[in-house]
């Protein structure tokens, strides 16, 4: 099953829990209150997320003089993914990662942080930045952003449901609603659910782009050697600044944990991805 189809069927689950919950609620109009509001809330922050990323890390955009190579590369690989070349950024981190954000390609940035710059080769940073542009060709803000609209309504209608189940306010059974435990199990579940999806669904673009980036680079073991680095070197060298809600953005996941905390990863397990870019070659 393809990254694209996976990503379908996940979002098609999402809008599932959206029904499922409304029909426990009673009604519409809380279904309607709570997506309006989530939807108000997300495309803001999708039309602003550059923006908020770029000044919550402290990044700064490098004029072409201050960087050539890389800015050459990225426009390269711009022209090779059919997209406008986006703006190149530098973050002031030693961690090494990368990280692309813009509401389409026409507003696309491409993030780099010092760290990274150091560590990799030419040929490793230019499968990286292959990767980030292969989430702007692929448009993977947008697609984050209508699973992020789903999932607060997902969340606001759970909180509704928890108040109607508590204080006997939801449908009766014979009005067709659910029963006050069942309505309250699946208040306290659908979230928990929601975020698994969504986490699924970051997963998934993030096995596409970099089955997009080895295309566009044009060898695959670029990138597969990059990500070796990166997992290693990440676990030593922690982000000094920043948020656990934009894990998602960087190549390699900022935060870590043992035990369940791989399940609550954004990102696909770092082997996986190696071996799926070896398998390539």
């Amino acid at each position: 099953m393809t990254s694209q189809i996976k990503t379908f069927l996940l979002l098609a689950l999402l809008s599932g829990l959206i029904i499922v919950l409304g029909g426990l609620l009673g009604g519409r109009t809380g279904v309607i209150i709570a997506f309006g509001m989530a939807l108000l809330m997300n495309v803001g922050s999708y039309w602003y997320s550059d923006k908020m990323v770029l000044s919550m890390y402290g990044a700064r955009e490098l004029a072409e003089e201050d960087a050539p190579a890389l800015h050459r590369m990225v426009a390269e690989l711009a022209a090779n993914a059919g997209v406008p070349k986006p703006r190149v950024c530098i973050v002031p981190e030693d961690a090494p990662n990368a990280f692309a954000t813009g509401r389409d390609p026409q507003h696309g940035v491409v993030a780099v942080t010092e760290g990274i710059m150091r560590l990799l080769t030419p040929e490793e940073l230019r499968g990286v930045l292959a990767h980030e542009m292969a989430h702007i060709a692929n448009r993977d803000i947008l697609i984050q952003t209508v699973a992020g609209v789903m999932g607060s309504a997902i969340v606001g209608i759970a909180n509704m449901l928890q108040f109607s189940a508590i204080f006997g306010m939801g449908r009766s059974d014979e009005e067709g609603g659910g029963s006050g435990i069942s309505a309250l199990l699946m208040a306290l579940l659908a979230p928990i659910a929601a975020s698994l999806i969504q986490m699924a669904i970051s997963r998934s673009r993030e096995y596409l782009a970099d089955d997009t980036g080895a295309r566009l680079c044009g060898q695959p073991g670029y990138l597969a050697d990059a990500l070796a680095k990166l997992s290693s070197w990440n676990q030593q060298i922690p982000m000094r600044q920043g948020n656990a809600s934009t894990a998602e953005l960087f190549i390699v996941a900022p935060l870590f944990g043992g035990g369940m905390a791989s399940l609550f990863s954004t990102h696909p397990p770092i082997e996986e991805r190696i071996a799926r870019l070896r398998a390539m070659r």
